[in-house]
């Protein structure tokens, strides 16, 4: 089974968010965890409550962007950070349950605020056996 995953890449005074698995689901997830970890430590943050979250596109890298920006949207509206993810894909339509917890300025230190998810570098593929999920987000 392909590794997962997330990192970060250099994009100006932007950051890209990349996450990665062994299925486009996990990819995602992962990706959310990097949009979290541009913000806050996301193994830092108490899996205390529970959102739903659900997009649709009509394909995989604009779900990506919805999908990110949903998860942002989320956080600026409910105060919450999310450290967890579980994601499901069906037919252009993406379900999920982020997990996570009111944002407590003292404890989980946010680094920047994330204004959005972008379509540059957006790449949604799977080769090999793994998928990866990568975009920059507007900080």
């Amino acid at each position: 089974m392909a590794e997962r995953g997330w990192t970060h890449f250099e994009h100006g005074a932007d950051i890209g968010v990349r996450g990665f698995g062994p299925t486009r689901e996990a990819a995602f997830e992962e990706a959310a965890r990097a949009l979290t970890a541009a913000v806050v430590d996301p193994d830092e943050v108490s899996p205390t409550s529970s959102v739903d979250i659900a997009c649709a596109a009509p394909d995989d890298e604009i779900l990506l962007v919805d999908w990110l920006n949903a998860v942002i949207f989320e956080m600026a509206a409910r105060g919450m950070v999310f450290g967890g993810f579980e994601v499901h894909i069906s037919e252009g339509r993406l379900t999920a349950a982020a997990r996570g917890e009111p944002l407590d300025r003292s404890r989980h230190a946010p680094a920047v605020e994330v204004k959005g998810a972008t379509f540059t570098e957006l790449r949604v593929a799977e080769r090999e056996g793994s998928w990866i999920a990568q975009c920059v987000v507007d900080v």
